[in-house]
């Protein structure tokens, strides 16, 4: 994995972890390149991350980059929240660091009866992009919510599956407006 992520954990307002991903890797005008987000993910294959709040560990396994990039959800993603959840990417082992709300929820589908055969977890999520200013420096943050989707597998462990329901917050509660005054790396 690259070790030259710009992502750090701070806290809100209320004390709640947020994940403060520094730079926007995936750029575009028009559309995100999702081959290029499912060759960022395939650095992940392979590792364990731990979630703090439950002290389940969630293994990263080969079929992520696939579903991350193609869900159904992912396709119909357009605009801002397509180009939040590819950057999201960055902040991976973070997001399941500071992940809560667990939620348990049984297989249901003939499509999932082995790679989910104990059921489906969600957790909560939180991170933060920032928005540039013309001038290149740090304007603001956007804050989303994302539900961390995990499947717990036949082999008794639990897999990240998807990242989904990324949704942008209104408030601001970090007050990080123009706090970075540093231009992106490049």
């Amino acid at each position: 994995m690259d070790n030259n992520r710009n992502v750090s954990v701070v806290k809100d307002s209320k004390g709640n972890d947020i994940v403060l991903i520094n730079d926007i890797q995936f750029k575009g005008k028009r559309k995100v390149d999702w081959k290029e987000v499912k060759e960022y993910l395939y650095g992940y294959v392979g590792d364990i991350y731990e979630i703090s709040n439950t002290d389940d560990y969630v293994y990263i396994g080969t079929d992520l980059p696939d579903e991350y990039t193609g869900s159904e959800y992912t396709e119909s993603l357009r605009g801002g929240n397509a180009k939040a959840k590819a950057n999201a990417t960055q902040g991976i082992p973070e997001l399941l660091n500071i992940a809560t709300g667990k939620f348990y929820r049984e297989n249901t589908t003939k499509k999932h009866l082995r790679d989910a055969q104990y059921g489906w977890y969600r957790y909560d999520s939180r991170f933060a992009l920032p928005v540039f200013a013309d001038d290149g420096r740090i304007e603001r943050y956007n804050l989303y919510h994302a539900s961390m989707l995990i499947r717990h597998a036949s082999d008794n462990k639990l897999y990240l599956y998807d990242v989904i329901d990324i949704k942008k917050e209104t408030s601001n509660p970090l007050g990080l407006k123009g706090l970075p005054d540093k231009k992106p790396i490049s």
